[in-house]
């Protein structure tokens, strides 16, 4: 059976919360978002490793206060997160088991993940190597000047919102990694690097409900979303 692991990015600050706590240890009907994020994980049957990211000074309370207390076994590490989400992302890549075949990389504040939609994206990144959850856009898109002037108008057949996890086969990823380092690339998300790196990248489509918290009207969808499905 090949080896996929799951690296759960939660360093983020939250500033545009504007609670004086970080999102993923705001409470959700009871229980963190990030909290509800692992457990989507822990319990889907294709995952067999979790690594969860965490920011300076917080493993411990995760370690305690998440992990243990609610016994998600297939966590084998909380690391310490970097000064941007890539090197974040980095550190928890490289604390994965060696034997690992392919990697899921998911925002910590996406708590809403389906079963469906990892089972999914496995299952296209064991045929593409290179995969990203997204949705088809709803409204119409305007790429807009600095002036505000509309300069155009995109078809929006063409353009998906892309969300995560965003999925790779293992040595794949390392290399992109490791030819951004050289080449002192940044960027905002890892599907970019791999296409930086020469590797094609494929969408799988997600789940609209796949939202990722981030403003207080967030967490108002979400509970919408957990009473949903608990009715």
């Amino acid at each position: 059976m090949e080896k996929v692991a799951a690296i759960i990015v939660a360093g983020g600050s939250g500033k545009r919360m504007g609670m004086g706590v970080k999102k993923q240890f705001i409470e959700l009907e009871g229980k963190c978002i990030l909290a509800h994020t692992i457990e989507a994980f822990n319990k889907c049957k294709v995952i067999h490793e979790i690594i969860v990211v965490v920011g300076k000074g917080e493993q411990e309370k995760v370690r305690r206060e998440v992990i243990e207390f609610y016994g998600y076994g297939k966590v084998t590490q909380v690391v310490e997160g970097g000064a941007e989400r890539q090197d974040s992302v980095y550190n928890g890549l490289m604390a994965t088991s060696k034997d690992t075949q392919y990697v899921m990389i998911h925002d910590g504040a996406r708590p809403f993940v389906s079963e469906a939609v990892l089972e999914r994206a496995l299952s296209v990144t064991q045929e593409k190597e290179a995969t990203v959850v997204a949705v088809p856009v709803k409204d119409t898109i305007k790429v807009v000047k600095e002036t505000l002037e509309v300069e155009s108008t995109p078809k929006r057949s063409t353009l998906w919102s892309v969300q995560t996890p965003q999925s790779f086969k293992r040595e794949i990823l390392v290399q992109a990694y490791h030819d951004a380092k050289t080449k002192k690339l940044q960027v905002t998300d890892d599907s970019m690097l791999v296409e930086a790196y020469g590797h094609k990248v494929y969408i799988v489509e997600g789940d609209y409900n796949n939202i990722k918290i981030t403003t207080p009207e967030d967490l108002i969808i979400g509970q919408a979303i957990l009473k949903g499905r608990a009715s």
